[in-house]
């Protein structure tokens, strides 16, 4: 079985080692995703002539598109193999990630540029200027496309590695271990990133954090096999793998055989389908928004560059927040169904509820954000820690209705309305930030005026997104109905 590698009775722990460079593969993805959002306004902005509603554009079309080729990405992972389907998929990534550097001077080859302060020397507003940031702008977003297709596949590559490696008592640790890379990964990056780039420049940023990926493939294909041919696992181990099938019942087997996929058009006809869109579409964009904008918003309300010691903390604070608070958002379900006796969905539902609280703490942001800017870090981190134990229990709500067969198409159909969502309050949100700016103190809301106020606007829409959507969902199915094929 192991080419005699392992002789000893002993269990190895191979599959632990997998689970971390499992959590590598998470946190360098969640790095590539953020390079953009930690460098635009700082550096990439002033060379390229960029507005607010440019790079909406960018992060807009950047989560519809991800959210388009995520419902294909585990079929593609399931047909290429697990080794093939993740090697691809962070080559494509990390390849993504490195070509937004030669953006910059592919723009300047396509004007005529010889340099980086020709691109400054510039007049904003221009018909050159026009042209140099249309053209960048599509260029970015070429990348983006190619970065997002790569990322599509790392989730579900990395459930297929537990599914395969871990007994079913130990999945769910393995998961939260390597997901845990997501808020690693959003730590590491302010951090890092814009000191990257403001030393060697902002190309050099995008090259760094991309070739991890390619340092990471190495010890893919050095490390990984399935657990039946892998020289690492020995039989005592690989007896731990399988322990399920041995304890599989007859009246197990027999359902899986039965069990029925549901076809989208029929996924379409369901209450429960139309509740899982409505919390998706509304919320999402709510975390996306959070995502790509905290840094710009610190940089243009309270004047900390994502490059300085001051912009680095805040966005630090802020997902230090997020990553520690919601924790809660698995335990607090547990709580109501364990010792109030409720069943999982009404324990699910009511926990959300509670969750949908949180982000209403984004009100505050901007009004105690006139006494300093850490008020707004803490604040937005809290909103978004409500953010992530909604999402959390929003997507456990598939399972808890409808068969396994067909978890995965709900989970597709609902990230399409995700990115739908995210589309809309990103393109919208940088529409908004420059008209706010040019109208100056002509505009106003809630007692701010200029781009602060559009920054309300938003704060605003953000803080009732999870009790719209949970009024909804509540509505569209109020109790508990499972969906039997």
């Amino acid at each position: 079985m192991n080419g005699g590698t392992i002789k000893n009775d002993v269990k190895t722990n191979w599959r632990w080692y997998l689970c971390a460079l499992l959590f590598v593969a998470t946190t360098v993805n969640y790095l590539d995703r953020q390079v953009l959002s930690l460098t635009w306004k700082d550096f990439i902005a002033p060379e390229f002539h960029w507005t607010d509603t440019d790079y909406g554009m960018i992060t807009g079309w950047f989560s519809l598109f991800y959210a388009a080729v995520s419902l294909f990405a585990g079929t593609a992972i399931d047909r290429l193999g697990t080794k093939k389907g993740y090697l691809l998929a962070i080559l494509i990534w990390s390849t993504g990630a490195c070509l937004h550097a030669g953006c910059g001077w592919l723009t300047m080859e396509i004007e005529g540029l010889d340099s980086v302060e020709a691109l400054h020397a510039v007049k904003q507003g221009s018909a050159l200027a026009l042209s140099i940031s249309t053209i960048s702008v599509y260029l970015f977003l070429g990348c983006r496309m190619i970065l997002a297709i790569g990322e599509s596949g790392n989730f579900p590559s990395a459930i297929k590695v537990t599914a395969e490696y871990f007994p079913k008592k130990d999945r769910a640790l393995s998961t939260a271990i390597f997901n845990s890379g997501a808020s690693v990964g959003a730590l590491a990056a302010p951090a890092t990133i814009p000191f990257i780039a403001k030393a060697w420049g902002w190309e050099s940023a995008f090259i760094i954090i991309g070739a991890l990926g390619f340092v990471w493939v190495f010890f893919w294909l050095e490390w990984y096999d399935k657990p039946e041919k892998s020289k690492h696992v020995n039989a005592a181990e690989l007896a731990y793998i399988h322990q399920d099938d041995e304890k599989e019942t007859d009246e197990t087997k027999n359902d899986e055989k039965t069990e029925k996929t549901i076809p989208l058009l029929k996924c379409l006809t369901y209450k429960q389908t139309w509740e899982f869109i409505a919390g998706k579409f509304f919320t999402d964009g709510v975390w996306w928004f959070y995502l790509f904008w905290a840094p710009a918003y610190f940089s243009d309300v309270y004047h900390y560059p994502s490059a300085s010691k001051e912009g680095a903390t805040l966005i630090f604070i802020l997902y230090f927040i997020v990553t520690v608070v919601s924790i809660f958002g698995g335990y607090l379900p547990k709580l109501f169904v364990e010792k109030r006796g409720m069943d999982p969905y009404g324990g699910r539902m009511l926990a959300m509820l509670i969750f949908a609280f949180m982000p209403l703490t984004a009100l505050l942001a901007q009004p105690l954000g006139q006494y300093g800017a850490i008020f707004p870090a803490v604040i937005i981190g809290i909103a978004g820690a409500g953010h992530q134990a909604w999402s959390a229990n929003l997507y456990s709500t598939i399972g808890d209705m409808f068969p396994k067969s067909t978890v995965a198409t709900i989970t597709g159909v609902g990230t399409m309305a995700g990115g739908i969502g995210s589309y809309m309050i990103n393109q919208g949100s940088g529409i908004l930030f420059d008209y706010a700016e040019k109208a100056g103190s002509s505009f106003s809301f809630l007692g701010f005026e200029g781009k602060p106020a559009g920054y309300m606007i938003v704060f605003c829409i953000c803080a009732v997104a999870y009790l719209i959507a949970w009024s909804i969902m509540k509505t569209l199915v109020p109790k508990y109905k499972k969906i039997v094929p």
